[in-house]
């Protein structure tokens, strides 16, 4: 135990030298939670839609305002021998709406009326999104502004968790998963990689310290820097973006320093398998930073991802600590639904360790 510690304090010596890392132990990460906090937005506004109302009556009219008062969409105009094509196919509009002759004639006389819909899609997840815009917004509609003998069901929808429907409260715990993903495991393999460069990894091979002992002490000392990235990120993100907790807050306290050590033995297995500090950067950003990012339902549902890509989620920590920190600023469910999430990074975490340890043994061995 004492070798641990006396490994431990010796990277945090080394550490606390070096500008450079400290600049990218700390700087960085609050960057990254500014920019991806506020940068990543998964509601579309501000949607250009072009209405071309044949009918200019008071119901087209309300209809036409009940589109706008969304404030999903902004109003476009466009005039020419077709308005409503050539809007869509030079880009000015996203969509059009057209609104027949015979618009409130036939809903007054308890008829079905036609409203003709296009959409650009191009963008399949911007397409699908309008179209659901449009329809709720037409059924509301009917529902409050039409006197109409079919609207037997009134449907009262709220929403469970997230009823402000706060982007920040999605978005947000996401992002602490990334960062507290990829900067550990970067410091901790660009710190193993160095003792390579710098020949001083000789001097451990020569003596009585053991492959687990070394790995331990740099984990130990990364780790500690890891909690105070936590630390920092997590205070300020509740500031800035108003993540409060909302529910028990003991599975993120306990999930935290297993996922920061997972990440760290995963930093420390690249720089044991890498020659260099620029390879050593590109196995985290590639590997590490592009699995937390796409394959942890950060942004995109993990049931969207095709076979047999849908198996590699599975051995993400990313993934399981995602789902602790959203129950703990989200949903505040709490055990009950994250303990399996927990022990699951804590599997993932050892596999690193076992796989590092072995690699680094046998690089001890003599020839």
């Amino acid at each position: 135990m004492k070798r641990i510690l006396a490994q431990c304090v010796k990277e945090l010596a080394q550490f606390r030298r070096d500008r450079l890392t400290l600049a990218l132990a700390f700087l960085l990460p609050l960057m990254t939670l500014l920019i991806f906090g506020f940068a990543i937005r998964l509601e579309s506004k501000n949607i250009p839609l072009v209405v071309q109302d044949f009918d200019h009556s008071n119901l087209s009219q309300t209809y036409i305002e009940r589109l706008f008062a969304t404030n999903q969409f902004q109003p476009v105009r466009w005039s020419g021998d077709d308005p409503m094509h050539d809007a869509i196919d030079k880009g000015i509009a996203k969509a059009a709406v057209i609104i027949p002759p015979d618009f409130s004639r036939r809903i007054k006389a308890d008829k079905q009326s036609s409203v003709q819909v296009l959409v650009d899609g191009t963008d399949a997840n911007n397409a699908r999104v309008i179209k659901n815009s449009i329809k709720a917004t037409t059924n509301f509609f009917l529902t409050n502004d039409v006197s109409s003998s079919t609207q037997k069901i009134q449907v009262h929808t709220r929403l469970w968790f997230n009823p402000g429907r706060k982007e920040s409260l999605y978005i947000v715990p996401g992002v602490y998963a990334v960062v507290l993903w990829i900067f550990p495991s970067l410091l901790a393999a660009i710190a193993m990689v160095r003792e390579k460069e710098k020949g001083t990894i000789l001097q451990v091979y020569a003596s009585s310290l053991t492959a687990a002992e070394l790995l331990l002490g740099k984990a130990l000392a990364y780790l500690v820097v890891g909690l105070c990235e936590a630390s920092i990120i997590m205070v300020l993100g509740s500031l800035i973006f108003r993540v409060g907790f909302a529910g028990d807050p003991t599975p993120l306290l306990i999930g935290t320093p297993i996922y920061l050590s997972a990440a760290v033995m995963f930093g420390l297995l690249l720089g044991v398998r890498s020659a260099n500090q620029n390879a050593a950067v590109q196995g985290v950003s590639l590997v590490g930073f592009l699995t937390a990012f796409l394959l942890s339902g950060f942004i995109y549902p993990l049931s969207n991802i095709p076979f047999p890509l849908s198996i590699l989620p599975n051995v993400v920590p990313a993934r399981y600590f995602i789902i602790v920190t959203r129950d703990a600023f989200v949903r505040g469910v709490g055990w009950a639904s994250v303990w399996f999430d927990i022990l699951m990074m804590l599997v993932i975490g050892l596999f690193f360790f076992n796989v590092a340890r072995r690699a680094l043994s046998r690089m001890q061995l003599p020839d």
